[in-house]
């Protein structure tokens, strides 16, 4: 009915304002797959990570993970570095540049919250 709102539409209406939110101010060689990337890595800091890992916490092919992690090393937000244990492997490092960009995304993303609470 006219004027009638519906839930649905407002989550998606404040998801895609929180969406916007997120995206000001990162640089604009970053996609949202890439800052889902450094936050993963950057949580799992502790272990050697690799491409496999990326595939499987996001569910995307390889060749889909070998295109993003490429753009990502030209862009200088990560290494690619042989492990000593198994020459085939090489862990994903984290640049400078891609905890610079993680830090502004924690600081948008507290800001946000803030917003809205």
């Amino acid at each position: 009915m006219k004027g009638e709102r519906h839930v649905g539409g407002e989550i998606r209406v404040l998801s895609n304002l929180i969406k916007r939110c997120m995206d000001d101010g990162m640089p604009p060689e970053t996609t949202g797959m890439q800052g889902w990337i450094i936050g993963f890595l950057h949580r799992n800091e502790d272990r050697d990570m690799f491409q496999r890992d990326v595939e499987a916490e996001f569910n995307i092919r390889r060749s889909t993970a070998t295109g993003i992690l490429q753009l990502m090393e030209k862009n200088g937000f990560l290494l690619r570095e042989p492990v000593a244990y198994d020459a085939r492997l090489k862990k994903l490092v984290l640049t400078p540049k891609a905890l610079a960009v993680h830090e502004g995304v924690i600081s948008r993303i507290r800001a946000t919250e803030a917003q809205i609470g």
